[in-house]
C-alpha cells in the first residue's frame, strides 16, 4: 500500500476505510493526485476511472443507488467540479449518498487569475447534505501560504489544530451521507508537489461513528389507529420505492381491504392484482366525463396515505391538490414533502413497520374499492382493444417491449416520455425498475444504467429515448460495461413529450426548439464503443430483434427503433379519448 504525502489526502482515505466506503469513481487531473494515488494504491478500495465527470457522478449515482452505501466520486480543481452538479441534485432530491471528492488549489491563489481556479467552497450550497471545506496542511505549505494565513513558527501546533478541524468536518460529512443517505460536497485544497508517496501512513485521525438517531412520530399511534378503522375512503398512492421493501403479506392486506384504493407506479416496485398501476388512466376519463365533478368526489379519500419518493403522475397531483383528503399522511424515516398542499402527519418510521400497526384494522364496510375497480378492468379492456387497432407508434413499441423483458432483469428508464409510456401498462413483477425521478432530467441516464448494472447480476435493461440516449451518449465511454448490459433507444427524431404538451404547433420555430427534430442513428456510436447494434421500424421486425436483444452476447448491445414522428403524439391522445 501506498499514500500521498499530505496530511489532509491520508486523513480522506483512512475515515473511508474505517467507514467500510470503498467504491471509488475518478475523473483524471493533477491536482487531485494525492487522492487518486491514495485510492488507487490501496487494495481496500474498488476504483473505477471515469473522464466525463457528469457521467462519473451519475456512474457513482448508479452504484449507490442499488447498494444503499455511499459511492466516492474524485474530480480535480475548477470547472471539473460542476460538472458533477446535476447528479448531485438528483441524488439530493432521491435521497443517494454519493460523496463529492473535490481537489482544491491554495486559498491564496483563488480569484488572482491562476489556472483552472475557481471558487469552489460551499458550491453545491442549496443541493448538498453537508459540504466540509477542509484546510490546507500547516506542514505541507509554501511560505507565501504561511506568511498570508497563519504567521507563526510554531508549524506543529497549527499542524495540530488543523487536523482536529479536518477530522471533525469529515466525520460530518460522511457520518451525514451513511445516516441520512444523502449527498456530501468535501473540498479538499493541495499545494505543490502533488506525487510524493509513502509506504505507510503517517498520522492517526480522529474517526467518529454516528448511528442515526431519528425520531419516531411524536403522536401516539393509537391515533392512527382510531382514524384509520374509521375511514370509508382510503387512497394509498406509492411513489419511487425500492423492491423488496414491503413484505407480501402486508402488500396483500393493502389489496384486500374494500376501503383502500393502491394507486402505484411503475418505479412503485409493489405489485398485486388489485393495485391500480396506470394513474391516468383512471383520473383521464373521469376529465373527459361529463360527470367529472360527482366522480372526482367519490374519488376523494378520507385518508392519504403515501410512501416512497417522487411521483411521476401530474393528473394525481392535480386531483389531489383540488381535491384534498380529510387527512394526508406521509411515512418516511426522514422527510415528508407536502405535495398535495393537505400534509397533516409525518410518520418518523419505516413503511413497513407503521403498515404492520394499522393493516391489522379491517372494516370492509365500504364500496370504494369495488366501484372504482370496476373503472379500472372497464380500461384494462379498452387498452386492449386499442392496441389492437392502432398502426406502429410509440405506443404500441412499448406494450411489446414490456411484455417481453425477460423475469429478473434489472430496468432502467430514462425520463420525459420513456417513464411516462412505461406508466400505462403492466410490468412484469420480477423486474425491479428504476428513474431519476428526484430532479426528472433527461441528463445521465445512460450513465445511472451503467453504474446501476455493475453490482447486479441478472442484466441491466435501459430504455431511452433518442435525446436522452444522445445527451449521455459518453456514459459509454468506460471500460465497465456488462457484456449482458442492454439498451432500447426509442428514436422518434426529436423530444416526442413536447408534442403531446399544450402549445404544440406544427412550425419550423417548435420543431427546431422544443421537439428538436434530428435525424440521428445510434448505429455510428455503436460503432466507437463496440456495441452490438440491431433496428426495427415494424411490429414485425420489433418482436424479431428483441428476441436477439435477449439472447445472451459477448458484448453489449442496442436495439434502436424507428418510431413515426408525426403520428406518436396523435395515437396516444387517441388512446385517452378512446378509452374514456
Amino acid at each position: 500500500m501506498k499514500y500521498s504525502t499530505i496530511a489532509s489526502a491520508q486523513t480522506i482515505i483512512l475515515h473511508c476505510k474505517a467507514k467500510g466506503i470503498k467504491n471509488i469513481v475518478i475523473s483524471p487531473g493533477s491536482r487531485n493526485a494525492p487522492l487518486t494515488i491514495s485510492f488507487t494504491e490501496n487494495p481496500f478500495f474498488n476504483c473505477y476511472s471515469i473522464v466525463d465527470e457528469r457521467c462519473a457522478a451519475f456512474f457513482a449515482l448508479g452504484m449507490a443507488q442499488q447498494l444503499k452505501e455511499p459511492v466516492v466520486v474524485v474530480c480535480t480543481s475548477g470547472s471539473a467540479l460542476l460538472n458533477y452538479y446535476p447528479a448531485v441534485a438528483e441524488a439530493y432530491y432521491s435521497g443517494i449518498p454519493i460523496v463529492v471528492l473535490s481537489a482544491d488549489r491554495p486559498s491564496y491563489k483563488i480569484n488572482i487569475g491562476d489556472g483552472q481556479t475557481i471558487n469552489q467552497i460551499n458550491v453545491f450550497n442549496n443541493h448538498i447534505g453537508y459540504s466540509a471545506n477542509l484546510k490546507q496542511d500547516a506542514n505541507h505549505a509554501t511560505e507565501i501560504y504561511k506568511l498570508h494565513v497563519f504567521n507563526t513558527e510554531d508549524i506543529k501546533a497549527v499542524q495540530e489544530n488543523i487536523q482536529s478541524y479536518n477530522d471533525a468536518e469529515l466525520n460530518k460529512a460522511f457520518n451525514t451521507a451513511i445516516n441520512l443517505q444523502s449527498p456530501v460536497h468535501i473540498n479538499v485544497p493541495f499545494e505543490e508537489p502533488l506525487y510524493n508517496k509513502v509506504e505507510k501512513e503517517t498520522l492517526l485521525p480522529n474517526i467518529v461513528f454516528q448511528k442515526s438517531t431519528h425520531l419516531q412520530s411524536d403522536i401516539n399511534l393509537k391515533y392512527f389507529e382510531e382514524k384509520w378503522s374509521q375511514a370509508k375512503r382510503i387512497l394509498v398512492l406509492v411513489g419511487v420505492n425500492n423492491p423488496k421493501t414491503i413484505d407480501q403479506e402486508l402488500v396483500s392486506l393493502l389489496g384486500e381491504d374494500s376501503r383502500i384504493v393502491v394507486f402505484t407506479e411503475t418505479t412503485s416496485n409493489l405489485h398485486h392484482p388489485n393495485f391500480f398501476p396506470s394513474i391516468d388512466s383512471i383520473l383521464v376519463p373521469l376529465e373527459k366525463s361529463e360527470q367529472k365533478e360527482e366522480l372526482f368526489k367519490k374519488l376523494q379519500p378520507d385518508i392519504l396515505l403515501t410512501f416512497g419518493g417522487l411521483v411521476v403522475s401530474k393528473k394525481i397531483k392535480s386531483f389531489l391538490r383540488s381535491y384534498k383528503p380529510a387527512q394526508h399522511w406521509h411515512v418516511d424515516k426522514l422527510k415528508a414533502l407536502d405535495t398535495y398542499f393537505s400534509l397533516s402527519h409525518h410518520v418518523k418510521e419505516k413503511p413497513s413497520i407503521f403498515l404492520k400497526s394499522i393493516l391489522k384494522l379491517k372494516n370492509n364496510t365500504s364500496t370504494y374499492f369495488n366501484f372504482w375497480n370496476k373503472k379500472r378492468k372497464q380500461y384494462e379492456q379498452k387498452r386492449e382493444e386499442y392496441l389492437n387497432k392502432i398502426q406502429f407508434s410509440d405506443f404500441k413499441v412499448f406494450d411489446i417491449i414490456l411484455k417481453n423483458i425477460p423475469d429478473n432483469y434489472q430496468l432502467q428508464l430514462a425520463n420525459s416520455s420513456t417513464v411516462r409510456y412505461t406508466q400505462l401498462f403492466k410490468n412484469n413483477n420480477t423486474i425491479p425498475v428504476f428513474c431519476n425521478r428526484g430532479t426528472s432530467g433527461i441528463d445521465g441516464s445512460v450513465s445511472t444504467a451503467v453504474g446501476a448494472s455493475i453490482f447486479y447480476k441478472s442484466p441491466t435493461l435501459l430504455i431511452t429515448g433518442d435525446l436522452s440516449f444522445f445527451y449521455d451518449s459518453n456514459g459509454l465511454w468506460n471500460r465497465y460495461l456488462k457484456k449482458d448490459f442492454k439498451i432500447i433507444v426509442v428514436n422518434n427524431a426529436g423530444g416526442g413529450i413536447f408534442r403531446i404538451l399544450p402549445g404544440k404547433e406544427d412550425s419550423n420555430t417548435f420543431s427546431t426548439f422544443f421537439e428538436t427534430q434530428n435525424n440521428l442513428s445510434a448505429k455510428e456510436i455503436c460503432k466507437m464503443y463496440n456495441l452490438e447494434f440491431l433496428q426495427a421500424d415494424n411490429e414485425k421486425s420489433l418482436k424479431i430483434k428483441l428476441d436477439t436483444l435477449f439472447t445472451k452476447t459477448e458484448r453489449p448491445a442496442l436495439l434502436e427503433i424507428k418510431t413515426p414522428r408525426l403520428l406518436n403524439n396523435k395515437i396516444l391522445i387517441d388512446y385517452f379519448d378512446f378509452i374514456s
